[in-house]
């Protein structure tokens, strides 16, 4: 199985996007080819219902209708909803490398009394760069960086996990992905830390989290082919928050699984 024909089976709205790095809906932590094999330009449009947690540590239910809107150039570009903007500089079936700009959309304070006091985290753009690879069929090994979160605009993550997917008949396939994102101090201190200022405000204690592992995640999902351009997916993905941002005081619970239903038409 090459990159491309894997990736074109992930979910488009990409499960694991939905991982403690982020808000309940973000912009892809990987880059994915959306596209079918053989195609080499076009897109999918369709509509997502999302179940998710009120902020990355929450115990609160969070539900949304969001739509999705994703597009690939012939030439390497691609721009959408979930995939950001960027360049694939790759032509080679089992490789994608390249650089994008995608969206850390914040949090709100409004979203959670235990968010009470601490402020909102700005929505910011994020610059990156991408690296996947096949090296053995089957496989795909995944790797991400963006730089930008946060109201000091210097958050960082760095990504990684692995992909694989297994055809049940013509109509359906099942993914399933490991995955694990590593956090600098900045990144930490704007969803999982606490300052002077918002421990008066807030009446939470001072907490200031180092670098590190933030987040490990598990993720399986079911595509159905209902016809050539139709596609009905249904994801779920378990978080388990890690180190520093595993005792902040603002979590109340350290694992999380989220899921996620998708209609989308090619075009």
């Amino acid at each position: 199985m090459n990159l491309r024909r894997s990736c074109a089976w992930m979910p488009w709205m990409a499960s694991a996007l939905l991982c403690a790095a982020a808000p309940a809906w973000a912009q892809s932590d990987f880059y994915r080819r959306s596209l079918p094999p053989g195609t080499e330009a076009g897109g999918v449009a369709g509509a997502a219902v999302l179940l998710g947690r009120a902020y990355p540590g929450s115990d609160e239910s969070r539900q949304r209708v969001l739509p999705s809107l994703e597009y690939q150039w012939a030439n390497g570009w691609f721009a959408g909803v979930q995939s950001g903007v960027g360049y694939n500089a790759s032509r080679q079936a089992d490789m994608a490398y390249g650089l994008r700009l995608t969206a850390d959309f914040g949090r709100e304070e409004k979203r959670s009394a235990v968010l009470k006091g601490l402020g909102d985290v700005e929505a910011r753009p994020q610059v990156g760069a991408f690296f996947n690879a096949s090296p053995v069929r089957g496989l795909t090994l995944l790797s991400a960086l963006r730089y930008g979160s946060g109201n000091d605009r210097d958050g960082l993550l760095v990504d990684v996990g692995a992909s694989t997917g297994w055809p049940l008949s013509p109509s359906w396939r099942l993914g399933a992905q490991l995955a694990a994102t590593w956090a600098n101090a900045a990144h930490q201190q704007a969803y999982f830390g606490v300052d002077a200022a918002q421990s008066v405000t807030s009446g939470l204690a001072t907490y200031r989290p180092g670098a590190g592992l933030q987040n490990v995640r598990a993720s399986a999902t079911l595509v159905y082919s209902v016809a050539p351009q139709w596609i009905v997916s249904a994801g779920l993905t378990h978080t388990e928050l890690q180190g520093d941002a595993r005792r902040s005081p603002l979590v109340r619970e350290t694992g999380s699984t989220t899921g996620l239903l998708t209609v989308g038409r090619r075009f």
